[in-house]
């Protein structure tokens, strides 16, 4: 289904983080650091690759992270070291539109929760930041703080019971088209987030909006 069907009611609105409400890039942090885009293309595909960032997202603390891809990579020391404590400056700003939904979603009373693959020890911070955002939301379910990364079916069903949601009652939103897929068989309605006016649409199609 993924958001195409709404024969659902769902009641309650589930929001991915990445790429849903805000953009990510590791780029948008290293442009500043490597001059040649040459270089960064080396960097960022051979250095902080996405299977070793996808390790904060699984609990593992970039201290532990950060010393064995230096130890693999020691001429890149300073360049490993910035992205812990700079990781806010991969996250380039907000997704066009989407907060001015969370924020309409709020006032109609609409219970607003988060499911995120995020480093536990990189959200707090980021939260805390955004905190008008995210103070709207009753719940987040970090994957690091869990240790379950979507699209484990475990991740979904803590979810569940955290939020108080019965199947079908909770409208899981999230870019990945897999992470939609085994939300909804854990029990959510499911839309495959393409930008913030085909969000809009299928929210006052549910009549959450």
């Amino acid at each position: 289904m993924s958001g195409d069907a709404v024969g659902q009611v769902p009641t309650a609105v589930v929001f991915d983080v990445g790429h849903v409400l805000f953009d990510w890039d590791v780029r948008h942090l290293y442009s500043k650091l490597i001059a040649s885009p040459a270089a960064l293309d080396t960097f960022v595909r051979d250095v902080v690759t996405m299977e070793w960032h996808a390790q904060h997202d699984a609990g593992r603390p970039f201290a532990e992270t950060s010393a064995e891809l230096t130890a693999r990579f020691p001429e890149h020391r300073e360049l490993i070291a910035a992205y812990g404590p700079r990781f806010a400056e991969t996250i380039p700003g907000p997704i066009p539109g989407v907060h001015d939904i969370v924020g309409e979603l709020d006032s109609a009373g609409v219970p607003l929760f988060s499911i995120t693959n995020f480093s536990g020890e990189f959200f707090a911070p980021f939260r805390a930041a955004n905190a008008a955002l995210f103070d709207r939301f009753r719940d987040i379910v970090v994957s690091g703080d869990e240790r379950l990364v979507k699209p484990d079916p475990a991740i979904y069903a803590l979810a569940l019971r955290r939020f108080g949601l019965a199947r079908d009652e909770g409208l899981f939103i999230d870019d990945r088209i897999k992470n939609v897929t085994a939300a909804e068989a854990a029990g959510f309605v499911g839309h495959h987030f393409r930008d913030a006016a085909t969000l809009r649409a299928d929210l006052e199609q549910r009549g959450l909006l």
